[in-house]
């Protein structure tokens, strides 16, 4: 069984040495060695994402995550090309918020962002994913506005995934306070933008 050792490296490395330890096996098992909590929720849900079945194991701070890869796995696909044809758009838009607040003033900032995410509640289309880097996971987080986070969690229940920067919040010291969406990685982030129709940025 092979080990991949990841070890005091930073996100997004984690999750790409895990795809590139899988991209070489056909079926069988892997073991990812990390130390930290946003890791082990990055790679977990990455294997998870490609079909494979996941166990986690903690001993001495570390993380063990051992990973079945079966001879057919049934990888999770957003887009599917039709028989002899182009691939399906969804035409749906994902939104990069970088900030807890719009524009150059703080203040009226706070106002705006409060107002732009509670109106997603009405778009058509809605956002396919609202992605929050930087100091936008705050208002992903308890103590975060109250309006704002009903409005964040009101669209997840409508299906509009809501991506939090792993790094980000751990930052921040927030990885146990996320009130609602995932924290994930820059692989994934990176994966959203490029492949979604258009990208609002906030």
């Amino acid at each position: 069984m092979k080990i991949v050792d990841c070890r005091g490296q930073a996100c997004p490395i984690p999750v790409l040495k895990t795809k590139e330890a899988l991209s070489q096996l056909e079926e069988g098992e892997i073991t990812v060695i990390v130390d930290n909590k946003a890791s082990r929720e990055n790679v977990k849900r990455f294997a998870q994402k490609e079909g494979c079945s996941v166990e986690v194991e903690e001993k001495d701070g570390l993380f063990y995550i051992k990973i079945t890869k079966g001879a057919t796995p049934e990888k999770r696909k957003e887009e599917e090309p039709e028989k002899g044809g182009a691939p399906v758009q969804k035409g749906r838009p994902v939104v990069l918020i970088a900030s807890s607040y719009v524009g150059e003033d703080p203040e009226l900032g706070k106002i705006l962002i409060k107002g732009f995410i509670k109106t997603f509640l009405n778009a058509d289309p809605m956002p396919e994913k609202i992605v929050l880097i930087n100091t936008a996971v705050k208002l992903a987080c308890k103590g975060a506005d109250e309006e704002i986070l009903n409005a964040l969690k009101e669209l997840s229940e409508k299906g509009v995934e809501i991506i939090c920067c792993g790094t980000c919040l751990d930052y921040f010291g927030l990885l146990d306070q996320l009130e609602v969406g995932v924290a994930s990685n820059a692989y994934d982030v990176v994966q959203s933008l490029v492949n979604a129709s258009s990208v609002i940025r906030l």
